[in-house]
């Protein structure tokens, strides 16, 4: 018995040391109530995150060019007719690139994009249908809130107007939604500057996490990652350019449940106290 108490004490402390914790009860997708929806689409190294409820819809990112056609099949057969917020986290064309059929085929109420413009067919793209919907776009300095449901959104932007290294991926826009109990994280393709000033300035845990710029590797991971605590981690990869071996390891390490958009696309679902996900085959 003894023994048996010592083997535990070590283990907990071996989780403490190690940054990560224990994990609450795993529940299977279906064990979820009603609450929104999180969809990753299956988009190559590209990010499109759309995250819906019954009456509203968030879109994080639009895949590369081409894609917003298979965002835009996805909402109909699903029934979204509008888009609340289209999100542009940075200007980068495996972020942009599908935002210009979106905009084309969707009512959308807002969009909120990044302060860091990048020049591209895509971005000017972009910036065309903007003009044509008559949509003047919020680029956001500022830390930005809306709730949207029972669903609390919060665009956490760069804390610099530029950025020596990487500039346009660390001028990423990181979105939080927390709905109930329930606290997740998207990171855009935030490199190193900013997945450090962001773990400075946080406090909370995330059960679920779109892992920041596709898996590459990065030392502000893990930090990044021990602090977050995730359950759930989404990587957005593809066949040709994969997601690093030590990410996905640290992700695993911190208890979390490793998803890759390169095998399918990722449905996740959360009702403010479980949350659960599964590849969409």
């Amino acid at each position: 018995m003894l023994k048996r108490i010592v083997c535990i004490a070590a283990a907990a402390l071996t989780a403490f040391m190690s940054g990560c914790t224990a994990k609450k009860n795993k529940v299977s997708i279906d064990e979820v109530g009603d609450g929104l929806t999180i969809y990753s689409f299956q988009a190559g190294k590209a990010d499109a995150e759309l995250i819906y409820g019954d009456d509203w819809a968030v879109l994080i990112d639009c895949g590369e060019k081409g894609f917003g056609k298979h965002i835009v099949t996805y909402m109909e057969e699903n029934g979204i007719k509008k888009l609340d917020y289209l999100i542009i986290t940075h200007f980068d064309k495996d972020h942009v690139g599908g935002a210009a059929k979106v905009l084309r085929s969707c009512e959308v109420g807002a969009v909120l994009q990044s302060n860091s413009p990048k020049e591209s067919d895509e971005y000017d793209n972009y910036l065309e249908e903007l003009k044509n919907k008559d949509i003047t776009p919020q680029t956001v300095r500022e830390e930005l809130s809306f709730t949207l449901g029972d669903a609390e959104f919060t665009v956490d932007p760069p804390k610099q107007e530029a950025y020596e290294k990487s500039p346009s991926n660390n001028s990423s826009l990181i979105t939080e939604v927390s709905l109930g109990e329930v606290d997740m994280l998207f990171a855009g393709d935030a490199e190193n500057d900013r997945l450090a000033e962001f773990t400075a300035s946080n406090d909370k845990t995330y059960r679920f996490v779109k892992v920041p710029y596709h898996g590459h590797w990065q030392k502000q991971l893990k930090p990044f990652a021990e602090e977050i605590k995730a359950d759930i981690a989404v990587i957005t990869s593809s066949e040709d350019e994969p997601e690093d071996k030590e990410t996905v390891d640290l992700f695993k390490k911190c208890g979390a449940e490793i998803f890759l958009t390169k095998t399918d696309s990722v449905i996740v679902k959360c009702d403010g106290k479980n949350i659960a996900g599964e590849y969409n085959s």
